[in-house]
């Protein structure tokens, strides 16, 4: 079976199992490369985000993910030949460069050297700026590493995606997930000065993505 058939199949299967509602206040069809910056509770969210993209986009869109949850076996074959998701050091992702340690610093620095060739001139990228899984109820700070990301490529729309209940569908530390409704929204993209300082880009992109858990 060719990639691409698995891929559209692993994308039925997660529409089947989170049964998503999708709501675009994004335009659906656009040329602009994208970056998809959504909240994170649980392991399925890149799957059932990535797998509610219209096939034309999907097709484009890479999920980055963390190394050492798709770095093995299985996993990783479906990560990196389905997906095409681009594994990064969780460190390295999850640190905030303004005061990270030496180590911490040249992590992060190779990881968004990895995430800036993955996006190159024609592909859009999955993100969770928080970093690290949250409790479902609130969307935690977000490390810096998106607003370097947007130094490096300006001129690609950020775009807010809220995911509701996937958590519960997957619980953190449970294998069998439970069927629930879960709820995916793209908001609008991110509306952004020319010189936007990083505490001004991270409050902006933060209150844009909060706000689509109330619509």
């Amino acid at each position: 079976m060719s990639h691409p058939l698995i891929a559209s199949a692993i994308a039925g299967g997660a529409r089947l199992l989170a049964g998503p509602t999708v709501r675009w206040i994004a335009p659906k069809a656009t040329s602009r490369q994208r970056i998809y910056f959504a909240n994170h509770t649980s392991h399925l969210d890149f799957v059932v985000l990535w797998s509610v993209l219209p096939p034309e986009l999907r097709r484009l869109t890479r999920p980055v993910a963390a190394k050492d949850y798709w770095q093995s076996g299985l996993k990783r074959q479906i990560a990196v030949n389905v997906f095409r998701a681009v594994l990064v050091d969780r460190g390295g992702k999850s640190s905030d460069s303004s005061n990270g340690a030496p180590g911490q610093l040249e992590s992060a620095r190779r990881a968004m050297e990895v995430i800036v060739r993955a996006l190159g001139r024609r592909h859009s990228l999955i993100i969770f700026p928080e970093g690290t899984r949250g409790d479902g109820d609130r969307v935690a700070a977000f490390k810096s590493g998106i607003y370097y990301l947007w130094c490096k490529r300006p001129d690609v729309e950020f775009v807010p995606v809220y995911l509701s209940n996937l958590n519960r569908i997957l619980p953190k530390g449970e294998f069998l997930p439970v069927p629930v409704i879960s709820r995916v929204v793209f908001g609008p993209p991110l509306q952004l000065e020319q010189r936007e300082s990083k505490d001004s880009f991270l409050t902006k992109a933060h209150a844009a993505l909060d706000a689509l858990g109330h619509e």
